[in-house]
């Protein structure tokens, strides 16, 4: 009997695999695995995408181990994954380059050249930006010998890592993307949901390139040839990561607003139907598509976040685990921290000022400063960071936000979540299930099964618990400085 939903969630440092049980409405099982980074040079971010390949087999298989159920009784596959990490490979399935990645600045001077020339923010909702997939694609047919050559040879396949994974798990049957994806390369039109020939020509890109936009939940195919899974099992949803997370926590209404912290910060605003062109440095991107019905979001992009205390973890070794960082910076204490900050700016700052040049600092040590010290501005530089994002979505909405809820590994730390609820004023909800960018993929394959109602899908949402703002003088006067510092140093 075919009770089950199987998520993947491709992630930027990790895969994650998810089972839910349909007659019990809940999760089953979960699995992680991380996969090596790769800096071949200075600001390039690569991934093997043959490992990454390796992490959906592996936490595939752990979870149906772990929930001890017949892989046959899968119903459908949800896909969600990282966006703008652009791949190129074979018409075999066969990866001609290793995937860079979002955070890759390989193609700023690119993006510097040629800016005067790009007149299309209306058409695609975005800056031109290293961040995005269409100046990555430039790069490999301009700079990779095998892609130069798939590309003659008419055997050269672009795309998102949705598009890859699909690829794979059809055995190359489907090719295939959705907007939510489609909508971060700079090569689709936001009204028309398709690819745009004025800016393929900019990016001097074919369409044969490309895969099909479809809606985002839809029969993308079934699985075929797997040594994982059996054959026939359909995939019924492809999410962008970011649209994922804002989906899983039930954002289905106009003016619902989540932010989900992960590797980066990423903030979406549900503006329905309406596209909004932001005037305060946030991107327009297209939120869902369902049955012909395109669904928009205002989105803020703050590139690092959870990476922030990865670095203090791995670089400067002041804690031993990521959650640590939460008793060591408590025991800091605001006369040491009020000039102290930490920019978390390693690879550019994207929204609201979009500075790729930019670089991370601690800026206002003095000779007590200790490590309690930097690992509190370290958190503090995070929510700094979103609430500029928040800033701006106000800007542009028109509204005062007054609840946002949050996602992502770091919302495990309470201090962090107070401190965002006291920098930016505003009520923090935190949910039960903080896997909210996997449990969107899972409500997505319901839909596209025709066994969920979009309606429904906030029936799944519960509460963990709302943090309070603390009305200190401190919250408002770092802010302030914040403020202050980034417009003088990095804008």
């Amino acid at each position: 009997m075919n009770n089950y939903v199987l998520a993947i969630d491709q992630g930027t440092t990790g895969t994650s695999a998810m089972i839910f049980d349909c007659t019990k409405n809940e999760i089953i099982a979960f699995d992680n695995k991380e996969f090596k980074q790769y800096y071949p040079e200075n600001s390039w971010v690569e991934h093997d995408l043959n490992e990454i390949w390796e992490t959906i087999k592996i936490t595939t298989q752990n979870i149906i181990k772990k929930s001890n159920i017949n892989p046959k009784d899968i119903k459908s596959i949800g896909i969600t994954n990282q966006r703008e990490t652009t791949c190129a490979f074979s018409k075999n399935g066969i990866p001609l380059e290793k995937a860079i990645v979002w955070q890759d600045k390989r193609t700023t001077s690119w993006c510097e050249e040629n800016k005067e020339n790009y007149k299309f923010k209306n058409k695609t909702g975005l800056p031109l930006d290293p961040y995005f997939s269409a100046t990555k694609m430039n790069w490999f047919l301009n700079n990779s010998t095998n892609v130069k050559k798939a590309a003659d040879n008419n055997d050269l396949c672009l795309g998102t890592i949705d598009t890859f994974l699909l690829y794979k798990l059809s055995n190359s049957k489907s090719f295939a993307t959705e907007p939510s994806n489609a909508s971060r390369t700079l090569l689709m039109n936001l009204e028309s949901l398709s690819w745009d020939q004025e800016l393929l020509s900019f990016f001097d890109l074919k369409k044969d390139f490309l895969p099909n936009i479809q809606d985002t939940f839809s029969n993308f195919g079934t699985t075929e040839g797997l040594d994982f899974l059996p054959d026939g099992i359909p995939i019924t949803c492809l999410f962008g990561d970011q649209q994922s997370a804002l989906f899983g926590q039930a954002c289905i209404n106009e003016g619902d607003i989540k932010c989900t912290y992960g590797t980066g910060g990423f903030a979406l605003l549900n503006t329905g139907s309406e596209i909004i062109h932001s005037n305060n440095g946030l991107l327009s991107t297209v939120a869902f598509k369902f049955k012909d019905k395109s669904i928009y979001a205002l989105e803020g992009s703050a590139f690092i976040a959870g990476a922030a205390v990865q670095f203090l973890r791995d670089n400067f070794n002041f804690i031993q685990k990521s959650k640590d960082i939460e008793n060591l910076a408590k025991k800091s204490e605001n006369n040491r921290t009020e000039d102290l900050f930490f920019f978390p700016f390693f690879t550019g700052i994207g929204s609201p000022y979009w500075n790729p040049s930019a670089r991370g600092c601690i800026w206002g040590m003095t000779r007590d400063t200790q490590k309690s010290d930097i690992s509190k501005v370290c958190l503090e530089g995070i929510c700094l960071s979103i609430n500029d994002l928040l800033e701006s979505f106000e800007l542009d909405f028109k509204k005062k936000i007054k609840s946002l809820n949050v996602d992502g590994g770091a919302v495990e730390n309470n201090y962090l979540m107070e401190m965002q609820s006291s920098f930016s004023e505003i009520l923090i909800n935190r949910p039960k299930n903080i896997e909210t960018t996997a449990f969107g993929a899972i409500t997505g394959s319901l839909i596209g099964n025709n066994d969920l109602k979009i309606e429904d899908v906030s029936n799944f949402w519960k509460l963990d618990k709302t943090f309070h703002p603390n009305n200190e003088k401190y919250y408002f006067e770092k802010k302030k400085k914040w403020k202050n510092l980034v417009t003088k140093i990095f804008s």
